[in-house]
């Protein structure tokens, strides 16, 4: 099975939302896979000069162990935002061997009253097993 149905399987890293300060993502378990790609969408920036996002690592469910994930396991690079970048995608991969991954707001700057309107998704890939749908 050599089609992307049967071999990613995407998940919410960060819910859709307005933010206007740092905000925690969704914890991801990429438990059966051996990297993942991350996928931050903006929409409408009202406000704020900047936006960066920062993905954690770690091997604790709840990722108490959470720690920035070295840049050699990122390929490319994680995403910031700046006040003119409505409606845009910007990606990123993570190839490290933690169990967990997880999306964060790091960085908001220009004091927003009312924000930006984000959405991360991580889609799992390079899965032990196939199909993963």
């Amino acid at each position: 099975m050599r089609d992307l149905y049967n071999n990613l399987k995407a998940e919410i890293a960060l819910k859709g939302a307005t933010l206007k300060v740092p905000t925690t993502g969704e914890i991801i378990d990429l438990a059966g896979f051996n990297g993942a790609l991350i996928c931050v969408a903006s929409g409408i920036i009202t406000d704020g000069t900047g936006y960066e996002f920062e993905l954690k690592e770690g091997n604790q469910a709840d990722l108490s162990d959470a720690a920035a994930v070295a840049d050699e396991h990122i390929l490319g690079s994680e995403p910031s935002f700046a006040a003119a970048d409505d409606d845009k995608v910007k990606q990123f991969g993570y190839i490290g061997n933690k169990r967990y991954i997880r999306l964060d707001l790091k960085t908001v700057s220009g004091s927003p009253s009312t924000g930006g309107v984000f959405l991360g998704l991580a889609i799992k890939g390079f899965p032990l097993h196939a199909p993963v749908s």
